[in-house]
């Protein structure tokens, strides 16, 4: 499913911090397979204003921290499982190991999906520091940056400092290699959008990591959302 060539192939930019732009991720045919059978359930609320950033988003598991095992796989299509079974495997943790320069083969390591609907957003933020590398793929077929929802790499703790701004388009994806200085955001999605912006995030942790989307003892409620 993924095309792991275009990962070793991919050269990390220096400028503001280190990160990649990698698109072509998968054939056409697999491309439109993932991107109509966007998963739809188990999702929660992820929510918070006024802290270090404001967050509103909507996030499903696809493969536990630390593990390989794929979350409710009995309701993804086999386009899907097919892709968490690549991204739990020894060959995408080396294709990242190499194109980052941080060996990842062996740390915590967990996927999520993610449904941003009109209203939602990310504020600019560094990620948490126990955080290594974080992978992000993109599932819309088609999108409209008039709408919001695209991922901006800043210079700095400001959302107008753009130094690149990345597309929620199928196929496309992006590598953020932590730092202190690695300032990102997602524009917010406009309130009279009427497509949910689709995402994905592989993250790498240091040892010892437990999971800030998944913390120990989470029972926040799981829905489903339309598909639209």
């Amino acid at each position: 499913m993924l095309d792991i060539s275009r990962l070793t192939r991919a050269a990390l930019k220096a400028h503001p911090y280190s990160w990649a732009q990698i698109d072509g991720l998968y054939s056409a045919e697999d491309a439109a397979a993932l991107a109509a059978s966007f998963p739809h359930d188990h999702f929660k609320t992820v929510s918070g204003y006024g802290g270090e950033k404001n967050y509103d988003y909507e996030a499903r598991a696809l493969v536990g921290m630390g593990t390989n095992a794929i979350a409710f796989p009995q309701e993804l299509s086999e386009a899907w499982l097919r892709l968490a079974r690549d991204l739990g495997s020894a060959g995408y943790r080396e294709a990242m190991s190499e194109m980052t320069g941080i060996d990842l083969r062996t740390v915590p390591m967990e996927v999520n999906v993610f449904h941003y609907g009109p209203g939602a957003s990310l504020g600019a933020h560094p990620d948490l520091p126990d955080k290594l590398v974080t992978h992000i793929l993109y599932f819309n077929e088609s999108w409209d940056r008039n709408d919001g929802g695209c991922l901006n790499i800043l210079h700095r703790n400001d959302p107008t400092a753009v130094a690149a701004e990345i597309e929620p388009l199928v196929g496309n994806s992006a590598v953020l290699v932590r730092s202190d200085n690695s300032w990102h955001a997602v524009t917010p999605v406009v309130s009279g959008c009427h497509a949910s912006r689709r995402s994905l995030t592989a993250t790498f942790y240091r040892p010892g990591s437990v999971s800030s989307m998944w913390p120990p003892g989470d029972n926040t409620p799981l829905h489903g959302y339309p598909r639209a």
